[in-house]
């Protein structure tokens, strides 16, 4: 008969060997986690563009553009907060922005959408982001976000929109600088990954 030592010790071993695979995977496969790509469908009324970081609005909303270039949406959305820290009005301030960068005809194919300050998560911003889709009676729509956002949002958007048949929803995620492979070689990416991944689980787990 084994020891108790020797038992405890052989646990522990497989316990270490099991803790160093899974390292790997995360490691090696751990930002394909974060990413879930829909198949392009051939055309939608709108791409909706969410909320993030000053560097991943930028190649989102290049993400919506490209989109009505290529004759995938009819117009853009655009998640805007209704004033900034110093009181500001959001929009005239966005509208100049892709004026200058994209032109004033296909700035002029972008609606937004204003949300209060009390939104500060996706789930929260898809409910207010909603109310601007059926107010224009839109019933397919890309959600456009950085890629490793992605899964997380595809599963808040789809369970929101579960009980209205008649709303279609694809997610397009953009390459964000903030968030380069592998993630674990690079600090603002290894931030990006601990804080999404656990936020992806919070919401698997049904939060």
């Amino acid at each position: 008969m084994p020891s108790p030592a020797r038992s405890l010790f052989r646990a522990l071993r497989w316990l270490l060997a099991a803790a160093v695979v899974l390292a790997f995977c995360l490691l090696r496969w751990g930002g394909d986690l974060l990413i879930a790509s829909d198949p392009e469908p051939g055309h939608v009324d709108a791409a909706i563009v969410l909320q993030g970081s000053i560097t991943a609005e930028k190649v989102r909303i290049a993400g919506a553009i490209n989109l009505l270039q290529r004759g995938f949406a009819d117009r853009a959305l655009l998640s805007v907060p209704k004033e900034s820290y110093w009181g500001q009005s959001i929009p005239p301030v966005a509208r100049s922005y892709l004026e200058r960068n994209y032109g004033s005809a296909l700035a002029g194919r972008v609606d937004f959408c204003e949300t209060s300050g009390d939104v500060n998560s996706t789930a929260q911003e898809a409910q207010a982001l909603n109310s601007c889709i059926r107010e224009r009676h839109w019933q397919s729509i890309m959600i456009v976000t950085s890629n490793y956002h992605t899964r997380r949002a595809g599963i808040l958007w789809r369970r929101m929109t579960s009980q209205d048949p008649k709303t279609h929803i694809w997610i397009e995620g953009v390459t964000d600088p903030e968030f380069q492979q592998p993630w674990w070689r690079h600090r603002q990416s290894a931030k990006v990954w601990v804080m999404e991944a656990a936020k992806l689980v919070w919401v698997a787990l049904g939060g």
